[in-house]
């Protein structure tokens, strides 16, 4: 791909960052109840979406860092990861167009379990210093959507108050820097800003001219010059 994305993803980086200071700032407020270690892998298990900009982070830190048998074999892995991604995904909408309460779903949603694809075996993240904020700020208190969340490995107390991480706050910083990315390349499809993409899928998608909205696909041009035609 050949677009200018370093700027953009600078600005993503700050935000990790915040993720980051965040984290530390609860770990030593509160260090007898965040119990995150090396080897604990409960957050690689969680089902969440990124978006746009964190997808093509996570693509370009994979395609950097990752070669030979060792990326094909990621590859694989995660296409099945990502099948099974949409199926629980699947079965979730078709739960609330058939009328189940969005909020049930949603906790349902929450207990789903999918070892992430950056998983090793000795379940440590291939990707570690460029894992997702999701990532960063699993195992202390979060909230969105006016709900608290936080690691049930920790020991922190449901109902008291602790230092939380608006998760919403963040999402809104990473939505306007993929809102001025997709201005700044003039994109067909400004309405990606609101795409929501599994890291799976971030993994295996090729982020194209074509994908971005920069160019018509190949077929679509064919059979528009072929409508003109006539």
């Amino acid at each position: 791909m050949d677009i200018d994305l370093k700027s953009f993803l600078d600005r993503y980086e700050k935000v990790s960052a915040q993720a980051d200071a965040a984290f530390k700032h609860v770990s030593e407020a509160h260090p007898e109840l965040v119990r995150c270690k090396k080897g604990c892998s409960d957050c690689c298990y969680a089902l969440f979406d990124l978006t746009l900009i964190e997808a093509l982070y996570i693509n370009y830190q994979f395609n950097e860092k990752m070669s030979g048998n060792e990326k094909t074999r990621l590859i694989e892995e995660a296409n099945r990861i990502d099948r099974a991604t949409y199926r629980v995904k699947r079965k979730a909408f078709k739960d609330v167009s058939g009328g189940k309460n969005e909020v049930e779903v949603l906790m349902e949603l929450a207990k789903e379990r999918m070892r992430c694809p950056l998983l090793n075996k000795e379940d440590l993240c291939l990707l570690y210093e460029n894992r997702p904020i999701t990532c960063r700020v699993y195992g202390i208190p979060t909230s969105s959507g006016g709900m608290g969340h936080t690691c049930g490995l920790s020991g922190f107390s449901e109902g008291a108050e602790y230092p939380t991480v608006n998760l919403d706050a963040i999402q809104k910083q990473l939505l306007q820097i993929t809102s001025d990315f997709l201005t700044k390349i003039k994109s067909k499809n400004i309405k990606m800003v609101d795409m929501l993409i599994p890291l799976s899928m971030a993994i295996i998608t090729e982020f194209d001219e074509v994908f971005l909205g920069l160019k018509e696909n190949q077929e679509n041009e064919s059979g528009e010059k072929a409508r003109r035609k006539k």
